[in-house]
């Protein structure tokens, strides 16, 4: 094998933290030592083992000697103390003379001194190896880690002219079977998942994670300014089993607030703009709450809203091979743009078939 093999196979290990290891980055590690691999890991959830020394651990069961080994790690190795030890002493306590390191850490507690630290103790390291593709891993915790707001995935899907419904509302369901378990992966795989009012009021929706192998399910996050939102609604109802968040405004009815927390419902309370939840509030609140990312599954009028705030930073687009025709709505409404300049504009990152549908994949131009 290759040394660009090694690394794709600790990317392809990387994945399998997927939903569990928020807010932290998805990170594989591969060991080899006289052209063999001797250990693997990843990073598989919040607070355990890093990738690193999940792969020594690994070796070790193996009974290999790991002196003089050589590691290839899609994220640069830790140096500080957090849930776990620094992985650069377990690299250094192992003998291991060269670390090849794909992405380097934004984190200003790691930013090049994991580097450093392995360069002063006499170990071998090479840096950006692979890096464009060791970056598409951890998009999320780029972002978290540099502005401590969710990273915000937009998901619609819609017919070939541009409809999320029928004229009467029937949505259900407009997209292929594929495509609705790509988005199961989705909420597996981000955080939380939000909505405005409008879209629990027409779909009573649970927003759940329904992978046949299991997942995790998103936080639900409602926008829900005046606690619309029914009592007797699935979201109520199940609140108490899935952390649910509404954001109402300031002065919203507090025997209603009362009443959606008795059930076990977080309320939150946000100031108003232009008469809606300042969006921007919101997403400070989340990233408090160690929330690193959302699935946007808003509806035309939140999505609209965190368009013109900026606040969107990738698109899924699902369309599907039907023609709706009439007045029905579309994935984002608000009063639109005057000028093609005023457009959001986004970069086709991918592109592939989804059962029947077409999923595009963007991500939004700065």
């Amino acid at each position: 094998m290759t040394d660009e093999e090694y690394m794709r196979r600790a990317i392809e290990l990387a994945h399998r933290g997927e939903g569990g290891v928020n807010p932290n980055p998805l990170v594989g590690a591969v060991i080899v030592k006289d052209g063999e691999i001797i250990g693997e890991g990843a990073h598989l959830r919040y607070g355990s083992l890093h990738a690193e020394r999940n792969a020594i651990k690994n070796a070790k069961e193996n009974g290999k000697d790991l002196h003089g080994a050589t590691i290839y790690v899609t994220l640069e190795p830790c140096c500080h103390h957090g849930h776990q030890p620094p992985c650069t002493e377990a690299l250094v306590e192992e003998g291991i003379s060269k670390v090849v390191i794909g992405s380097r850490d934004p984190n200003p507690l790691v930013h090049g001194k994991g580097a450093a630290f392995l360069k002063e103790h006499g170990v071998e390291v090479v840096e950006d190896f692979l890096k464009d593709e060791c970056d598409e891993l951890n998009p999320v915790f780029f972002h978290y880690i540099t502005t401590k707001t969710p990273y915000v995935v937009m998901k619609c899907a819609e017919s070939l002219d541009g409809k999320i419904a029928t004229v009467t509302g029937e949505s259900q369901y407009i997209s292929d079977e594929e495509s609705r378990r790509e988005v199961m992966r989705m909420r597996n795989k981000y955080k939380g998942i939000m909505i405005g009012i409008g879209t629990a009021l027409a779909d009573d929706p649970m927003l759940t994670c329904r992978l046949p192998e299991g997942g995790r399910n998103p936080i639900r996050i409602i926008c829900d300014k005046s606690l619309r939102l029914p009592m007797e609604s699935r979201l109520v109802r199940t609140a108490a089993e899935i952390p649910t968040i509404v954001f109402c405004s300031e002065n919203a009815d507090s025997e209603k607030a009362q009443a959606l927390s008795d059930k076990g419902v977080t309320i939150l309370r946000a100031p108003l703009k232009n008469g809606e939840p300042e969006l921007h509030c919101i997403m400070k609140k989340l990233g408090e709450m160690e929330i690193d990312s959302i699935l946007l599954e808003g509806g035309g009028t939140l999505n609209a809203s965190m368009l013109e705030a900026g606040l969107v930073n990738e698109l899924h687009l699902f369309i599907a091979p039907l023609i709706l025709g009439g007045r029905a709505k579309t994935i984002v409404e608000g009063k639109g743009v005057s000028h093609l300049n005023d457009a959001c504009h986004f970069t086709l990152k991918k592109m592939e078939k989804s059962g029947e549908d077409v999923h595009l994949m963007l991500i939004l131009k700065h």
